[in-house]
């Protein structure tokens, strides 16, 4: 089997959720099944300009031949403008104004897309659905095509564009169950083969120092938030919370935001930011947190989160994010917060009580190693894969089913 994946961004230097994620299936699947798997991407690291930060062309990474194309452009001010009208009532934006915000999210690679549809592949892999790459090349590809939409409820999941690309699908891979139920409600994809997959973890590295010396605390206590530091995650609320929680309780505990800073909030002695660490650090500083919290709405499934639980870290998430909040109740493993004192509370519980930390840590362990280790997850996937090459290209009339 061949299997083509396409994204906008690929690489180790790539730290984005889907990114990440098509990246460490396309390792796996060739680690595990001997298959060919080929990347078509952009030449950019930065997902919103999108410059070409990496040299056009071929390159093997981890046993996957890699094919990067320059991105003819990126956002400029015309995105943001054209943006901020259709966000109000995206469902109601003229399809000339959704095809205008497609071109102008970037990355255009006409080249990318030309490349895709003249490859010798079995199966074209699509993730996500938001981008250029999916959006210009899901519905022209001679071979089946299954898409991981990566979705959560935003503005531009509503923009008419989109039902052609969810329609041109000939399968389609969720990774919960809320995704699934969000999609479903908005288009016509019921009749699709498709599966629920989630994404696998790998097992915690090995202790190497303890995480206060990563983040330099001392002996203070901490809780942690890992990934994009950026105010559409949730790190502005989250920053701003933990401030007005240290203010109604003083006292040694600290908050880590661990990741790329997209947003800097306002200096805080109780807030340290340690921007990208080495896999080793971030796997030391989570180890020794007294929770990990995911302030983010916006996650399809997040790996964080497994990841936290895999080393027994009890988990806090948004209330409003529908697939980590799923995760937490399947799991017992987490809670939930919709509002500052609901944070306060939650976070008031965790610090006070040492068994209900475990209690949850354990349960969340128990989940991830049941649902989300790499070998099951993968055998699952590939059969998935062989059965929709097996069957084909769907007549369009199949979605509607």
């Amino acid at each position: 089997m061949r299997i083509a994946f396409v994204t906008p961004r690929y690489g180790r230097q790539v730290v984005g959720g889907a990114e990440s994620a098509a990246r460490q299936l396309a390792e796996h699947l060739v680690a595990s099944t001997g298959w060919r798997a080929e990347v078509f991407t952009s030449a950019a690291l930065d997902h919103i300009t999108w410059r070409n930060d990496l040299e056009a062309g071929d390159e093997t990474i981890d046993g996957v031949l890699v094919h990067r194309f320059p991105s003819d452009s990126g956002r400029g001010p015309e995105f943001y403008e054209l943006d901020g009208r259709v966000r109000l009532a995206p469902a109601h934006a003229t399809r000339e104004q959704a095809e205008s915000w497609v071109d102008l999210n970037g990355p255009v690679t006409p080249r990318l897309v030309d490349a895709l549809c003249a490859s010798a592949a079995d199966v074209a892999v699509f993730y996500p659905y938001l981008y250029y790459p999916t959006v210009r090349a899901i519905g022209r590809v001679p071979m089946p095509a299954v898409l991981h939409p990566a979705a959560h409820d935003e503005p531009a999941l509503y923009l008419p564009v989109f039902a052609d690309t969810f329609a041109s699908a000939d399968a389609l891979v969720f990774q919960t169950m809320a995704e699934r139920q969000l999609v479903q409600r908005h288009y016509e994809v019921a009749g699709l083969p498709q599966i629920l997959l989630g994404l696998g973890t790998e097992p915690p590295t090995a202790r190497r120092r303890p995480g206060r010396e990563v983040l330099g605390l001392g002996g203070r206590p901490y809780v942690v938030s890992v990934g994009r530091v950026d105010e559409h995650k949730g790190s502005k609320m989250l920053a701003a919370y933990f401030a007005e929680y240290k203010v109604r309780r003083p006292g040694p505990l600290a908050l880590a935001l661990v990741g790329p800073v997209a947003y800097r909030p306002p200096d805080h002695p109780d807030v340290v930011l340690t921007d990208t660490v080495s896999d080793e650090d971030k796997c030391d500083v989570m180890r020794d947190a007294l929770a990990f919290f995911s302030p983010s709405a916006l996650e399809a499934f997040s790996l964080v989160v497994a990841e936290a639980w895999a080393l027994e870290l009890p988990v806090v998430v948004n209330a409003r994010c529908g697939p980590t909040r799923e995760h937490c109740e399947r799991s017992g493993g987490g809670l939930w917060f919709g509002s500052y004192r609901e944070f306060e509370a939650v976070l008031d519980r965790l610090v006070a009580d040492g068994v209900l930390r475990r209690d949850l840590g354990t349960r969340g362990r128990r989940y991830v190693e049941r649902h989300y280790r790499w070998p099951v997850l993968i055998e699952r996937y590939a059969r998935f894969l062989e059965e929709v090459a097996a069957r084909g290209k769907l007549p369009a009339e199949a979605v509607a089913a």
